[in-house]
């Protein structure tokens, strides 16, 4: 099992994350995932700094540490040409430490740009299918054309290229996305422990990592850790299929209203115990995750990065599918 740290860009400034990568690199972990996005899920969280420069400066004061984001939509905000240059242009500068998580985005970030965010889960996978393949195709070198239903690209060459392409993890929250993940991904990215998805992702031929999100909330004592996810994770309770559809913070807010502590205890593990967090993290082997990322939302990061480093990184690593 790899372990992961997730830049939590929604709650931190630019230079903190870089910090924050920094001493998890100190501290033991495999790699960082940050998230790509243009406002945070709540008012509370505070902060949206832009990725790319964020993993750049990560990637110039870092050795050994992998880097990924999770996740990129490279279909609305972004053009996928645009996302090939910039992977290309990280997986050099971090020489070869840089996976691109993409999906197909959430409303929430996409629609800044004015050109909408279709209403079918369809027609986004087949417009992340289509950023998948140009990313492809300007990796190979040369001055390439595209010509697809929602995607053009006209004689595009991206000039510095790494050694070996950016490893591409897919998110997939459900069947269709973990058969995209598998066809034209070299990993999974999911969310949630749900072994179903791991089964459709090898089902139709994937074999690479399988990274996925672990929520917890770490403190000396459990209420404040639970006071800390629920003012700045209640969001998440709802589920993707809520997440991806509301356009904004206040939405957000409005949408978790009812959120209550209680709500996030049954949600995630809280406090100082690992044992609870070991037994998170089990249901998550089980689930085919040999990639996990720890979303940590208590208020003492320093804290956290000590404990993780003398009662979870041994016993995490060591997990197995039972």
């Amino acid at each position: 099992m790899k372990i992961g740290y997730k830049l939590a860009a929604e709650a931190f400034g630019p230079k903190e994350l870089v910090a924050q990568a920094e001493r998890a690199e100190q501290a033991g972990f495999d790699f960082v995932e940050i998230s790509d996005h243009y406002h945070p899920w709540v008012e509370e969280q505070g902060h949206s700094p832009f990725a790319w420069p964020v993993l750049g400066a990560i990637a110039a004061r870092t050795t050994t540490l992998e880097l990924a984001t999770g996740v990129t939509c490279p279909t609305v905000r972004y053009h996928p040409a645009i996302i090939a240059q910039a992977a290309a242009t990280l997986a050099v500068m971090s020489d070869g430490r840089f996976t691109l998580g993409v999906g197909a985005g959430e409303r929430l970030n996409e629609h800044v740009v004015g050109l909408g965010f279709a209403e079918s889960v369809v027609v986004r996978h087949d417009m992340l299918r289509e950023a998948l393949e140009i990313m492809r195709l300007l990796w190979k070198g040369g001055y390439q054309s595209y010509q697809g239903k929602h995607f053009q690209l006209d004689a595009a060459r991206v000039w510095d290229l790494p050694e070996r392409p950016p490893l591409v993890a897919v998110a997939a929250g459900g069947p269709r996305a973990a058969r995209l993940a598998a066809e034209h991904g070299d990993g999974m990215f999911a969310t949630e422990p749900d072994p179903s998805l791991d089964e459709a992702y090898r089902k139709h031929g994937g074999d690479g990592p399988h990274y996925a999100e672990m929520p917890l909330s770490w403190a000396t004592d459990e209420q404040t850790a639970v006071k800390a996810a629920h003012k700045l994770a209640r969001w998440s309770t709802g589920g993707w299929p809520v997440m991806a559809e509301l356009p904004n913070p206040p939405s957000f807010d409005a949408a978790s209203q009812t959120v209550t502590e209680d709500d996030i205890r049954q949600s995630m593990p809280t406090g100082p115990d690992a044992s609870g967090i070991l037994s998170n993290a089990q249901t998550y082997a089980d689930a085919g995750t040999d990639h996990l990322v720890l979303q940590n939302w208590g208020p003492d990061i320093e804290g956290f990065m000590d404990f993780y480093r003398s009662e979870l990184d041994g016993p995490l690593r060591a997990l197995s599918p039972s």
